[in-house]
């Protein structure tokens, strides 16, 4: 989930905004001829059209469909927060992160405003990440148990993390529209791993009801009914299992509605179904 600053929060002034494609960010999926999606439409078509992940994750990055959502971004990334005012900000959809093969995909909400719009990596650089890497490092799924930035030599291991909505939005909250317009990404993700792909473990609600239309949209077959959000929640598909987990957002760690044990929980049971999978005769 996003954590907005406040106006007391931000820095004054007016800072470098978004970093530019090709222009030396770390590890940039992206260059200055990457083509740019501007509309719904354009969407549809530029997702569809990727041939593997690193070109899905290139044309993400600069997918500029949702106009609130590339004014916010681009807007706290100039207006930056002042514990983070001497640093430049990525400013633009945080594309996924992890191998092209990875066995095991972790869906979230959306970047932090801060964290994943700062630094150019979901999950990375606010309090919500640093519980999943850990918990992730924990499972034997990423190389290290923090993930500040990119560059830092973090590394996922077998998984792959993405975000329902890719761009930072306002109060935390995308809209149906633009939850909408972001789906053919997340569906070209589900295609791309289709081949090696075995369990999903969804963090939260909205991304639990973002990703049933993105899994009929890539071809995979769904039971006649939905089964409710909830944390342990479990269903299988003739090809997945889907594992339910509650975000680790600061409302939900610091009341204690997830724990680590409850993370560990989850992923652990993610796991044991791709290991039952791969032994099976």
């Amino acid at each position: 989930m996003a954590i907005d600053a406040g106006p007391d929060d931000r820095a004054a002034g007016t800072g470098a905004g978004p970093a530019a494609p090709g222009a030396g960010w770390p590890n940039d999926p992206a260059t200055a001829a990457t083509p740019v999606a501007d509309t719904a439409a354009g969407v549809v078509e530029l997702a569809a059209a990727a041939a593997d992940c690193a070109e899905l994750d290139a044309r993400v990055s600069v997918c500029r469909a949702c106009p609130r959502l590339v004014q916010w971004r681009e807007e706290v990334a100039a207006v930056r927060r002042a514990a983070f005012a001497d640093q430049q900000y990525w400013g633009r959809p945080v594309p996924s992160f992890g191998p092209p093969d990875a066995r095991l995909l972790i869906v979230g909400l959306a970047p932090a405003a801060h964290g994943g719009n700062r630094t150019g990596r979901i999950f990375t650089g606010d309090r919500s990440g640093d519980w999943l890497f850990a918990a992730l490092h924990r499972a034997g799924l990423a190389r290290q148990p923090t993930s500040v930035a990119v560059g830092d030599g973090q590394e996922m291991i077998d998984s792959r993390v993405v975000a329902a909505v890719r761009c930072a939005p306002p109060a935390n909250k995308p809209t149906p529209d633009e939850r909408n317009t972001c789906r053919p990404w997340l569906v070209r993700d589900l295609q791309l791993l289709r081949p090696t792909l075995r369990s999903i473990v969804v963090l939260g609600g909205f991304a639990w009801t973002a990703l049933w239309p993105a899994l009929r949209a890539a071809g995979y077959p769904l039971p006649p009914r939905r089964t409710p959000f909830g944390h342990g929640a479990t269903v299988n598909l003739a090809e997945l299992r889907i594992f339910g987990c509650y975000h680790p957002s600061q409302q939900n760690t610091f009341t204690g509605r997830v724990t680590a044990p409850m993370l560990d929980v989850v992923f652990a049971r993610a796991m044991e179904h791709i290991a039952g999978v791969r032994a099976a005769p």
